[in-house]
């Protein structure tokens, strides 16, 4: 070959091969880790379980009084100082009559399954992280309309922490939070995500999915019919 015409393609070469370089070693690995570093472990993502079970497959979440402009609340008056036995040894019915937003369905009996207007068994579940369970009441009015009210104790004081209201209400557990359904028209749902946030629980996400509607412009074409087979009557 022509020692001229030979420099020329070895000079036009050069900039591939040093790109060539750069993409082979300039580059991470795509798992982010460098070389010779441990790979991280895998935590167990929570997801949700139902407080009330029976009332989950109904209904899927309303609106609530959490905000982090409002005074922090403030302790329950005419309750006597809770024990060592925590708020699961105190006197549902006495606490929701402290409440004055709970006030009107302090009185109602217990239910166990939907369907029913009353208050939902009491449940106790840690959402403040201090080892102490918080209690959880929900009553279903003749309406169809849910309550759900949030309490915690703290210096053997009752504190109202949530309270949240809606139609065909369910309520779950997602790790340390609450989240509560309710469906919105035409077959959606609205779900809100509760948070701890030291003083109350507190709206961390407020999602509303709806299904798909079918498109009524269109329409299902009609299938060809079968030709009869060769040889047939």
């Amino acid at each position: 070959m022509n020692p001229f015409l030979r420099r020329l393609l070895l000079l036009g070469a050069a900039p591939f091969a040093a790109l060539a370089v750069l993409a082979l070693t300039g580059c991470g690995s795509t798992n982010g880790l460098g070389p010779g570093e441990a790979a991280p472990s895998v935590s167990m993502q929570p997801h949700p379980e139902a407080v009330w079970p029976a009332w989950s497959g109904t209904s899927r979440a309303p609106g609530a009084e959490a905000g982090t402009r409002q005074p922090p609340p403030q302790p329950l008056k005419g309750l006597p100082k809770v024990g060592s036995g925590g708020l699961a040894a105190m006197d549902v019915h006495a606490i929701l009559r402290a409440d004055p937003r709970t006030r009107p369905l302090a009185d109602r009996g217990l239910i166990d399954r939907p369907g029913r207007a009353g208050l939902r068994p009491p449940m106790f579940v840690d959402l403040t992280g201090d080892k102490k369970p918080e209690l959880l009441v929900a009553a279903d009015t003749e309406s169809g309309r849910n309550v759900l009210a949030v309490y915690t104790e703290r210096d053997g004081k009752v504190y109202p922490i949530l309270f949240t209201s809606g139609r065909n209400l369910s309520v779950e557990t997602i790790g340390p939070d609450l989240l509560v359904r309710t469906p919105c028209a035409e077959g959606g749902e609205q779900a809100v995500r509760f948070h701890w946030d030291g003083a109350r629980m507190s709206t961390v996400s407020d999602v509303k999915s709806y299904k798909k509607q079918p498109d009524p412009t269109k329409t299902s074409e009609p299938t060809p019919a079968k030709s009869p087979a060769p040889g047939g009557p």
